[in-house]
């Protein structure tokens, strides 16, 4: 798909499930939340080694939502997928920024929790990981999920045991109502925030008591201001294909942008079967410097990889690739087109995010 971001007549935004640890198909997505077009999106937790820990399904990097921050991205150790390009990082995105343009940026996410004179930087929002000895927040839209996989494996190496120094606080209304030394689960009402911390982090949230004044704030540092964003791997930049893994060839999906972010790309390539074996990273590389994008990023591929698109006057989106499993795989988000004045918010409730007018 070509979407021609000049247009007034469509946008582009973020597929998602109700919650951030959750997964939905793409079809699921797309028509609950209006859209006539989409394809899936990052990499996510979709299975686990520690014992006891379930997967989260939630993705690995950051994404955005009507330009706020929903959730920032894992350590580079800790994402699912190929090993990230020399000099590339887990933080990077691709997405539309407020210019109505199309970028391949890096988002850091930027906070800190302050009580008094006491301030605690915070390395984390909505994440499955969070960095050694950091602090990460939870909120109303990470779901019932456990939080308990934000404390496992390390910055470098994903399958590292849980830590065994942890904390937990609860902030509701912007006052401590509880610490604990667990990590917990349940799904966190609103006006509530849930800090959790590991390592020092953890030392340091033990120092509040219930009933100090905390404030939490955040946002995302980087060179755009994105208004929609997803987490992909860097695959193509400034037109020259990144040093990828040299792994066979797979199904596949990518998102790029032409020079100048104009136009977005949205690749899905089948594989696995007697019609299509896929293609490998550096070959998915080159369809994308052939379609004219400028800069790109691989997303889920193998039966992930999924492609719908809604016929006009059609009540839901049909899948037009052929999914390497035999059928669509449940996914942690995915890129949404829109018809403009269709769909200008996405609200999730009750289970089920839908767009609204």
């Amino acid at each position: 798909m070509d979407v021609d971001l000049r247009s007034p007549k469509v946008f582009v935004g973020l597929l998602r499930p109700p919650v951030v640890a959750a997964r939905r198909t793409v079809s699921e997505m797309a028509d609950a939340q209006g859209a006539v077009a989409g394809v899936n999106g990052d990499f996510f937790n979709a299975s686990e080694t520690h014992d006891g820990v379930a997967p989260t399904g939630a993705s690995s990097g950051a994404e955005v939502v009507g330009g706020r921050p929903l959730k920032g991205a894992v350590p580079d150790g800790q994402r699912f997928g190929p090993a990230l390009p020399p000099g590339a990082s887990g933080e990077s995105v691709i997405g539309v920024g407020a210019d109505r343009r199309g970028h391949v940026a890096r988002l850091r996410l930027a906070g800190v929790v302050r009580s008094g004179k006491r301030s605690i930087a915070l390395r984390g929002l909505n994440q499955y990981a969070i960095r050694v000895g950091g602090v990460g927040a939870f909120d109303s839209r990470w779901g019932a999920v456990s939080r308990r996989r934000a404390v496992c494996g390390t910055d470098k190496v994903r399958s590292a045991p849980c830590s065994t120094n942890t904390a937990e606080v609860t902030v509701r209304r912007g006052v401590v109502a509880g610490v604990s030394e667990a990590v917990g689960a349940g799904a966190i009402p609103a006006g509530t925030t849930v800090l959790v911390g590991r390592e020092e982090g953890a030392d340091a949230l033990r120092r509040l008591r219930p009933g100090d004044r905390v404030r939490v704030s955040y946002r995302f540092a980087g060179s755009v201001r994105f208004r929609f964003a997803v987490g992909g791997i860097p695959i193509l930049r400034d037109g020259d294909p990144l040093d990828v893994s040299p792994k066979g060839p797979a199904p596949r999906t990518a998102a790029g942008v032409s020079r100048g972010g104009r136009h977005l790309f949205l690749v899905v390539v089948d594989g696995r079967s007697e019609r299509s074996g896929g293609l490998t990273l550096a070959e998915l590389a080159d369809l994308l410097d052939e379609l004219g994008a400028d800069d790109a990023v691989n997303l889920d591929g193998g039966g992930s990889s999924t492609l719908v698109t809604r016929d006009p006057g059609a009540a839901s989106v049909t899948v037009r690739n052929t999914p390497a499993d035999g059928g669509e795989r449940a996914v942690a988000n995915g890129i949404g087109v829109f018809r403009a004045g269709a769909t200008r918010s996405v609200s999730c409730r009750g289970g089920v995010c839908r767009g609204r007018r």
